[in-house]
């Protein structure tokens, strides 16, 4: 039997930190949410668009991404709380409600 293979977290957390996909929908979708609770699916559907973006990265064999193709869920769960703070940013400090 092997042994299960350990993933650093610090790529992980860095890759899910900086993924501009993830900055990008979650600020977006904040923005326009018209309650707080919608918060928490505008941070979902980033963190599933980054975690699409990340796939492609790591399909593509990209060097700075190739390492955390083992983790996806864990990428996937700092997507969705860093994506919660974007959200929070947008909904808070640039609101595009309608009226």
């Amino acid at each position: 039997m092997q042994a299960p293979t350990l993933v650093d977290v610090v790529p992980v957390l860095l890759t899910a930190l900086f993924n501009p996909v993830v900055i990008g929908v979650a600020f977006w979708m904040g923005r326009y949410a018209d309650q707080r609770g919608k918060i928490v699916f505008a941070a979902f559907g980033a963190a599933l668009a980054g975690s699409v973006v990340v796939f492609m990265a790591v399909s593509l064999g990209i060097r700075g991404v190739a390492g955390v193709g083992h983790a996806a869920g864990g990428v996937f769960i700092a997507e969705f709380v860093f994506g919660l703070v974007w959200a929070w940013l947008g909904f808070r400090f640039a609101p595009q409600r309608p009226t």
